[in-house]
């Protein structure tokens, strides 16, 4: 419908102040407030909604003033204005019969992908916040350009044999595929993207076509899926990835209470997440994580339209398990895209993990739930280090486009880079049109809302989240509020009432980080201590009449702290304050994750968050990891641990010759246990294990065997019936990625042993001078410590490696320790027999290792 159909449109500030004050219309994705039409102000709130106890500031009423984030906000508004509305619309056009000579887009905006019209939905949201945020009507105006143009696609749709209501930029067909069982490329994806975007239009800039059309999209998505049984939805359309087509669906029934929105909304609720979820099950392990983060920013909005509490108790126990249990040092999550088992972070490491759009849904999730929850203070504990330490830096600052990446690498020697197969500027992370991928999208929203989280309110109290520097106006309360701070790089926040008063109470977040920290908070009300409690990971509350000219001034002491991995205390990452520390690199490219000093760790002199320390026996630089650009970096540190006394640490004797499971002699360990093909044999002076390969027989050994350790010897009496390429002797580790094996033999036709932690180039090996004997018992066992690796047969050294990359000390708490058994699924099990399995804590000398066969033997 054409803009002329309407009626006369409010200026910008009639519009600000009308009914988008609404606590539930301001806390919808959207992060600012709007307004209904006209006509529709008095509708009542949707029956059996739950409006959230918080309310965000709309981004009218927030300032952004000189810092960071507002530069990385001036970049992307650059863009913003730059990008050729045409060239975007160019398929929906095509797709619709409507003329167009546009140069088509690069990336996954090409004709040719399948993905190819949800960078336009992004493009709407950037508008939208840009406009709400600064006033410029500028960006409003490119929002009615493109929203009439997609109206006029819309209208064609018919004319062009799609369901009326159909709009995207390739063709309807694609859904029937989707529900034939097909797995196309997310389809709804790309649905919710235009859908979300369209409805920010409407938020947050009062583009009522906007509302016109996605509310015309929502019948064609009720009409699609209304004829599909449940099972046709949970087994064909929610196998492949549909963006949060549940989350806006029912930010639509909140605007419009039309029940028919949230009864499509409910189709997209996937039973095959939520069940475990809802059962507090961690099953996660495999998934593709944006694909899933955006459902459960959907359960957080389901649960404010319908009051159910187990959306509620899904989307609060995910984002625990993944905050706690998934996530890297810079609150980031996922490998390769993919979640996996839970506690498995350094031992998961490569140039592409934390993508970037992952961290935009879990800050969106996140906010929603303390929205509901505002005592929990760790939700914006998450949200504050994630948005430092992941999403300030995913964009360049060199660019004048604000170009962004895709992945936050973490393997030592990463750098920020473009994804592989997508075109880029030359020396940034992206481009104007070539690079369109879902994190370019979502860079696009990432950085021009940064005001719409730094101040929330309640009826009496006005809540202050972030420190970032900014001025706040509380219409309600006629009390404008500057904060004026340099945090991190300073310890200080200063908060002004520059106008207006009245008695209300002032909440500020005593960052959680503060526990690790030997000195606290300190907090003053126009010069004298508050004297209130300021306890980490709370909101510090100051309540009395306000006047203006009142200063708060707080102070969040800082000191650097080191934070073990969860799957390997001796590796670590640096933190002060809120940031996390990385080592600048240059062009210098780390083979391995680094061994630091932590006593080295010096302060530069005149500033707060540069340091120095020695890695490797030489100096390198420590920043805020945020302003690492263009060159290599390093998160994660090896720490040595303390020297003890040499001792032998686990010895599996074998000698029970009954039973499914087996005793550590030195009962150091739990048990180990036989598994499938696995059983009992005579070994060379008592009892052993019998692995039958056909069965999969092997020994499963309790995790942590290799804890801590800086050097090792690993030996073991194997009896090998039958020579096949990759049968492991024993793989301790945790996946195919990150190892410490011996092979009876490779396609070298050698005996190998290899060390690997996940994102090194290649592996460590030693390979001995043939395959293991047959029909025999053998005696082999492996050194590695001080870069050298030697393997041992019969006592006798028969391989060698002075040239180690890496060290046992990076394996940390193995949690898959197999005899007979590859960590990789498709290799060979070990046909035969193994007895005497030890682990000592010293890389064993030619003599030691000699006297151990003869003592053994």
């Amino acid at each position: 419908m054409n803009a002329s159909h309407h009626p006369a449109r409010p200026n910008r500030r009639h519009f600000i102040a009308a009914a988008g004050a609404a606590a539930i219309a301001l806390s919808l994705g959207a992060p600012a407030g709007a307004t209904a039409r006209p006509a529709d102000r008095g509708r009542p709130v949707p029956a059996g909604t739950v409006p959230p106890r918080l309310t965000p500031l709309p981004l009218s009423s927030v300032t952004l003033l000189n810092s960071p984030f507002r530069e990385n906000m001036r970049r992307t508004c650059a863009y913003l204005l730059f990008v050729d509305p045409d060239r975007l619309l160019h398929t929906f056009r095509l797709n619709a019969g409507l003329p167009s000579s546009a140069e088509p887009c690069g990336g996954w905006e090409d004709p040719a992908v399948q993905l190819r019209g949800h960078s336009t939905g992004h493009l709407l949201s950037g508008l939208a916040q840009a406009h709400a945020n600064t006033g410029d009507d500028a960006y409003a105006a490119k929002g009615r350009v493109i929203v009439d143009a997609l109206a006029a696609c819309q209208a064609a749709s018919p004319a062009a044999r799609y369901t009326p209501g159909y709009l995207s930029a390739f063709p309807e067909q694609v859904f029937d595929q989707l529900e034939a069982g097909g797995r196309p490329w997310a389809p709804y994806y790309t649905i919710h993207k235009i859908m979300a975007g369209l409805l920010d239009q409407y938020l947050l800039s009062g583009n009522y076509q906007a509302l016109d059309v996605v509310r015309s999209m929502a019948a064609w998505v009720e009409t699609r899926t209304s004829r599909l049984t449940v099972d046709q939805m949970q087994t064909r359309v929610l196998r492949v990835e549909f963006g949060g087509m549940n989350e806006v669906l029912s930010n639509l029934y909140l605007v419009t209470g039309d029940p028919a929105h949230l009864r499509t909304a409910r189709r997209f609720d996937h039973e095959d997440l939520y069940g475990p979820l809802a059962a507090g099950r961690d099953e996660l392990d495999g998934r593709h994580a944006n694909t899933e983060i955006a459902k459960i920013v959907g359960a957080a909005r389901e649960y404010e339209a319908t009051g159910e509490q187990r959306y509620r108790d899904i989307a609060a126990y995910f984002w625990d398990t993944v905050v706690h249990h998934h996530s890297y040092a810079i609150g980031g999550n996922s490998n390769q895209e993919f979640f996996g088992p839970p506690g498995e972070i350094v031992s998961r490491l490569s140039e592409v993990t934390c993508e970037n759009c992952n961290s935009y849904n879990m800050l969106k999730l996140g906010r929603q739930l303390f929205l509901h929850d505002p005592g929990n203070a760790a939700y914006m504990d998450h949200y504050e280090w994630t948005l430092y330490n992941q999403m300030l830096g995913e964009q360049d600052p060199d660019a004048e486009h604000g170009f962004v990446t895709y992945y936050t690498g973490l393997w030592a020697g990463s750098q920020r880079q473009v994804k592989g197969g997508l075109g880029t500027a030359p020396g940034s992370y992206s481009s104007d049109y070539d690079n369109f991928s879902c994190d370019h999208g979502t860079g696009m929203e990432t950085h021009t809302k940064f005001a719409d989280s730094i101040y929330f309110r309640s009826e009496d109290a006005l809540w202050v989240n972030l420190f970032i520097p900014s001025q706040v106006t509380w219409a309600e309360r006629g009390v404008t509020l500057r904060q004026e701070t340099r945090y991190p790089d300073a310890d200080t926040t200063r908060l002004t009432v520059t106008s207006g008063g009245g008695r209300f109470t002032l909440k500020v977040r005593i960052p959680g980080w503060l526990a690790d920290h030997r000195s606290h908070a300190r907090v003053r009300v126009n010069g004298r201590p508050a004297g209130a409690h300021s306890e980490p990971g709370t909101y510090l509350a100051l309540t009395r009449n306000w006047r203006s000219g009142d200063v708060v001034e707080v102070a969040l002491p800082m000191e650097p702290v080191w934070r073990p991995a969860p799957d390997n205390p001796q590796v670590r990452s640096l933190s002060h304050g809120p940031v996390v520390l990385a080592g600048a690199y240059g062009s210098t490219v780390s083979p391995t994750i680094p061994h630091i000093d932590p006593a080295s760790v010096r302060r530069l002199p005149r500033s707060s968050t540069e340091f120095t320390a020695t890695a490797d026996g030489a100096q390198v630089s420590l920043l805020p990891f945020h302003r690492i650009q263009h060159q290599h970096y390093n998160v994660y540190w090896a720490v040595s641990p303390k020297a003890g006394r040499e001792r032998e640490i686990v010895h599996y004797a074998f000698d029970e010759g009954h039973g499914s499971t087996t005793a550590d002699s030195l009962r150091s360990f739990p048990d180990g246990e036989l598994a499938a093909g696995a059983g009992w044999t005579a070994g060379r002076t008592g009892a052993a294990v019998a692995l039958d390969s056909a069965a999969g027989g092997h020994v499963v050994l309790p995790p942590g065997l290799l804890t801590g350790l800086a050097e090792l010897t690993v030996s073991a009496w194997v009896r090998v019936d039958s020579l096949s390429n990759s049968a492991r002797v024993f793989d301790l580790g945790y996946h195919k990625d990150t190892y410490l094996f011996l092979a009876v033999r490779t396609g070298t036709g050698k005996a190998r042993a290899a060390l690997k932690i996940a994102g090194m180039e290649a592996e460590d090996f030693i390979d001995a001078s043939d395959a293991l004997p047959q029909g025999r018992w053998t005696h082999v066992a492996l050194t590695v410590g001080g870069g050298t690796g030697v393997l041992y047969v019969d006592g006798a050294e028969s391989g060698r490696n002075d040239a180690m990359v890496s060290s046992p000390l990076l394996l940390g708490t193995t949690t898959h320790n197999y005899l007979g058994r590859s960590q990789n699924s498709k290799h060979p099990y070990l046909q035969g027999a193994i007895d005497g399995f030890r682990v000592h804590n010293r890389a064993l000398s030619a003599t030691d290792v000699a006297a151990l066969f003869r003592a053994d033997a």
